[in-house]
């Protein structure tokens, strides 16, 4: 089967020069750090900001996430509207929609479906944001370094995620709004639209923005599977710790600076242990975490009856839960090895689509668990452990020489 969008022109430019090369990685690099910076800050507040200062429930958390993530599939069709586009400039419109919608967080009323719309808004520019790093990174690596590059914009990602933590925590030990704390978010969106101008506009992939073929099928259930995983950590599990274990917001802050103070030193590393072992090695090891971290979570109170020693022990699980995240890196360089670079952003981006079709009915699904009990949440998780870990056996041992 084959499914494809109205291809975007080929570049007419000649190949990129060593020092168009580098400013492309600088800028690039920047525009990935600013975004991790917005992002995180995003992300470290949201259980804070949507039970405390928004008061919503489980099932309303659920709908709010569910609503949100219906923006990865939408982005597909923007994408094929928007493929006569250099993906540089794609990325500057993109990016300055995740700016205003976060930004204007701070002047939401206390009512959830404000956030809905809101969500949206900025959602819907993330989405569009999310293949777009990834292909330009293949775009600049040089050949047999695609895992390296990709580890690089994993590390400067985290760098800037760890700095957005260190704003928001500064604000908040001086009791500085979680309102006023979105404002920086969405400046530093808009810094990252800026720096994208500067990266060279023959950086884009020619061919169709959108592709569906069968022999991608495997890295299509693996992206649905990661979708479903993705969606308990970032709807579920912080809204565990606040909404079940009330920890405050510089907990929280703290927790996720952990998090992000491992992927920033692991990136690199991990790319570099993709490019060595393989994706299927590294996929084994992340799908058996998540099935003892997502089994952790379910049975924390029977595992842990002491109250004090639970709460350390969801702490970390908490932390591996989120670290882990960057070895689903090797999903992107399964793509570079199994499809040709005219397909790159293609594939890329049919994969953010089955990955957030998953991603919208998990929230809902999830929510509704949560009203009877969060373990049934969790539990799900378990099984979309259990089910990469089988489609992960299906990827060959190596699919090209490593360098």
């Amino acid at each position: 089967m084959s499914l494809t969008a109205t291809p975007s022109q080929p570049s007419l430019d000649l190949p990129l020069t060593p020092r168009q090369r580098s400013r492309g990685v600088l800028f690039l690099c920047i525009a990935v750090g600013m975004v991790g910076f917005t992002m995180m800050i995003q992300m470290a507040m949201n259980a804070n900001f949507l039970a405390d200062e928004i008061g919503v429930n489980g099932q309303q958390m659920g709908q709010v996430e569910a609503a949100r993530e219906t923006c990865g599939i939408t982005a597909i069709l923007l994408l094929v509207v928007l493929s006569g586009l250099a993906e540089p400039l794609v990325a500057v419109g993109m990016l300055v929609l995740v700016g205003v919608g976060l930004g204007s967080y701070a002047y939401v009323p206390g009512n959830y479906l404000w956030i809905l719309v809101l969500s949206l808004v900025w959602s819907q520019g993330l989405h569009v944001w999310m293949p777009l790093p990834n292909s330009m990174a293949l775009g600049l690596a040089q050949g047999g370094k695609a895992g390296r590059m990709l580890g690089l914009l994993a590390a400067v990602g985290a760098l800037g995620s760890f700095c957005g933590l260190g704003v928001a925590a500064l604000l908040a030990h001086w009791h500085v709004s979680m309102r006023t704390t979105y404002i920086f978010a969405g400046l530093a969106a808009l810094l990252a639209a800026a720096a994208c101008v500067g990266i060279p506009r023959n950086v884009k992939t020619p061919g169709p923005r959108l592709v569906f073929r069968r022999k991608y099928a495997l890295y299509y259930l693996l992206c649905f599977l990661e979708g479903w995983r993705k969606q308990i950590f970032l709807a579920f599990s912080a809204f565990l710790l606040v909404k079940v274990y009330h920890q405050p917001l510089m907990t929280m802050l703290g927790l996720w600076g952990i998090v992000q103070a491992v992927t920033t030193f692991s990136g690199p590393i991990v790319g570099r242990a993709i490019d060595r072992l393989g994706e299927r090695k590294v996929l084994y090891f992340y799908y058996l975490s998540m099935l003892v971290v997502f089994a952790g979570y379910a049975f924390a109170p029977k595992l842990w009856p002491d109250e004090s020693v639970r709460k350390m022990a969801l702490y970390v699980l908490f932390v591996t839960d989120g670290a882990f995240f960057i070895l689903a890196t090797a999903l992107t360089t399964y793509v570079n090895r199994i499809a040709p670079q005219s397909e790159h952003t293609a594939t890329l981006s049919a994969g953010v689509a089955m990955n957030h079709v998953a991603a919208v009915s998990m929230p809902f699904i999830g929510g509704i668990l949560w009203q009877k009990d969060p373990m049934w949440t969790f539990l799900i998780g378990t099984v979309a452990a259990v089910a990469s870990l089988v489609a992960a056996t299906f990827i060959p041992r190596r699919t090209m020489p490593t360098p």
